[in-house]
């Protein structure tokens, strides 16, 4: 029903030219549609990919607090995806033609069944795919990205996987971003001061479900010396078996730091006026682990 009204009005619209903040050039049309949980209720953190016939992604964006979502495309066919945290994925197809709009209603997306959590138990991170990375600003323009290449980490798993307690140590020698002057210059007392600050830590005794498969795991990090509170954003992506048996777990997770937080400010170069890496620095984990053997 929505759908159909929203439809003729915005077919109206594009006739009549009354949608100014919908802007349609002549070989295009509007696409939307409204995606709701199987009660009703608009599922607001939904995203929407459009692709083409060929599978290439025109659009994508989020739908808006009340479940909408609204594009302007060439007109032709398209594949809908619509995702969100705890659902199953929903596909449909839509044609869009010129100088109209192509609703496809309320999109009711499925809960999906949570994923089976590790068992309780000690488990360690699996180097071998495990990744730590990071990305900053250099001189404002382009983006470093870099990672560590030595790290170990613990968790143990308690029957409550809030109760869960995790310790993870890096080797700061151990930065990468692929250009050795500049990695000996990240090692430095300019910026991570490894001679005096070999490690960095986080621990962490703090997991907190919010819905579905993603998780915040708030813990200390201490770096340069300096420790501050910083929470992982993860999502948990299930348990599986490696090619020989072995059970594992895995997750993403993501964070932000303000490396002044850190006391570390590149005193010499901004001396000198240069602003040589950006004030935050994000910070994205691929993380497997599997039992303590």
């Amino acid at each position: 029903m929505f759908g159909r009204l929203l439809g003729k009005r915005m077919n109206r619209g594009l006739r009549n030219g009354v949608l100014p903040a919908v802007s349609v050039p002549p070989d295009a049309g509007v696409l939307g549609c409204r995606v709701l949980d199987s009660v009703g209720e608009p599922v607001r953190q939904a995203k929407v990919s459009v692709a083409d016939s060929i599978g290439r992604t025109v659009v994508a964006g989020g739908a808006d607090p009340y479940g909408n979502f609204v594009a302007t495309v060439p007109a032709g066919g398209y594949r809908l995806t619509v995702t969100a945290d705890g659902y199953l994925p929903h596909h449909a197809d839509a044609t869009v033609a010129e100088d109209a709009y192509a609703a496809l209603g309320d999109v009711t997306l499925q809960y999906s069944p949570p994923l089976t959590l590790p068992e309780q138990g000690d488990w360690e991170i699996e180097p071998m795919h495990t990744s730590i990375g990071f990305t900053a600003r250099h001189i404002g323009l382009a983006r470093i990205h870099g990672r560590f290449n030595s790290f170990a980490g613990a968790i143990r798993i308690a029957d409550s996987m809030e109760d869960s307690v995790m310790h993870v140590v890096i080797d700061a020698s151990s930065i990468d971003t692929n250009v050795r002057m500049r990695d000996d210059h990240l090692r430095s007392a300019d910026f991570l001061d490894v001679a005096r600050f070999p490690t960095v830590e986080f621990y962490s005794d703090r997991f907190m479900h919010r819905g579905g498969n993603q998780w915040a795991i708030v813990g200390a990090l201490t770096l340069h010396g300096v420790t501050r509170t910083v929470t992982l954003n993860a999502e948990y992506q299930g348990l599986g078996n490696g090619m020989e048996g072995e059970k594992r777990a895995a997750c993403r997770a993501t964070a932000e730091l303000h490396r002044d937080d850190f006391t570390v400010s590149w005193q010499t170069m901004l001396a000198r006026g240069i602003a040589v890496v950006g004030p935050s620095i994000a910070i994205d984990l691929d993380v497997q682990i599997v039992p303590k053997g």
